[in-house]
């Protein structure tokens, strides 16, 4: 009996202990026996661009314009602060009246459109020092003996110190002669200039006008009752109310840059260029007075009002910095 359960005893262990090495296998084997799928990181589909995405990238640029559906050069012109005849030579066309839709059309010089658009952002200008007074003092400045290599800022102080002769100490206040006293002196005067001149470029700058706006002396075009102030979003100027041959006369100084009827709503049209940046505008008028390319003085007749293109005899009058249309109110003086 002792016999036998020992022997059922051993039979158990090894039972147990095949059990045990047929788990440890088949931990040890499983991992490399599993499948393993190759799944791939899902990203979204790019688009490559086509030639009209990347032609209307280059049509945003400033300085360049798309035409749209019921443009005409003269407006594009207007829109832009520009002479419609200048954008026929920028552009080199044969008509000004046949552009078409999706046609890319320079509104700046080229000059100007490629300072705009030379990626910085910021025109870069020449800076040109002041010529220094070689007849001043030819021989002490052969004479200097110090260190080529020093660099010194430009300052009134340091010109009269290389001016004066090898050794020779600075003149005390008062004292000298009037020949040894104007070196030190005479570069003064350039220097207070800008400082007296920076309150009015302050000024000007504070208004978005430049110096040669803020000179431009201002009047009303026409007798008569405002009708409809300037509003951004549905008036680009003010309209005046009148009689038909009523004279309109020139607001301020300036260039006939258009005289004639081009721009739908706008009838019989005379656009007066007064600055770089500052046009004016004489809508619906019954006769143009003027030609293109005449300068006119302030007050000046121009026109006589009418009712082309509107309902009612009126002169719209617009004023635009830059091609943008801006408040005549802030131009013209009380009455």
């Amino acid at each position: 009996m002792t016999e036998f359960k020992m022997r059922m005893i051993n039979k158990s262990n090894l039972l147990v202990l095949s059990l045990a090495l047929s788990f440890l296998s088949a931990c040890s084997t499983a991992p490399s026996q599993a499948p393993v799928i190759d799944r791939p990181v899902s990203r979204p589909a790019v688009k490559p661009s086509t030639p009209s995405q990347t032609a209307q990238v280059s049509r945003d640029e400033r300085g360049l314009y798309t035409v749209k559906k019921g443009d005409t050069l003269i407006r594009i012109a207007l829109e832009n602060g520009q002479n419609y005849r200048d954008l026929v030579t920028w552009n080199n066309l044969n008509d000004p009246n046949d552009i078409k839709v999706d046609q890319v059309l320079r509104v700046l010089p080229p000059e100007a459109g490629a300072a705009a658009s030379n990626g910085s952002g910021v025109e870069t200008a020449a800076v040109i020092m002041p010529p220094s007074d070689k007849a001043a003092a030819p021989a002490a400045v052969a004479r200097k003996t110090g260190p080529k290599g020093e660099k010194r800022p430009y300052t009134d102080a340091t010109l009269a110190e290389l001016q004066r002769p090898d050794g020779a100490a600075p003149a005390p206040a008062g004292a000298g002669t009037a020949s040894t006293a104007a070196p030190a002196t005479a570069p003064a005067a350039p220097a207070t200039a800008p400082a007296a001149r920076a309150p009015a470029a302050a000024a000007a700058a504070g208004a978005g006008l430049s110096a040669e706006d803020e000179k431009l002396s201002w009047m009303w075009p026409a007798e008569g009752r405002v009708i409809a102030t300037f509003d951004e979003g549905k008036n680009k100027g003010i309209d005046i109310a009148g009689k038909a041959g009523q004279q309109v006369v020139a607001a301020g100084a300036g260039k006939v840059m258009f005289a004639g009827s081009g721009i739908r709503g706008y009838g019989n049209l005379v656009i007066v260029k007064h600055s770089n940046t500052l046009l004016s505008a004489y809508a619906h008028n019954r006769a143009i007075l003027v030609k293109e390319g005449q300068s006119v003085t302030k007050g000046q007749l121009i026109a006589e009002m009418g009712d082309s293109d509107t309902d009612a005899v009126k002169l719209h009058f617009e004023i635009r910095q830059q091609g943008k249309p801006v408040d005549p109110a802030k131009f013209l003086p009380p009455r």
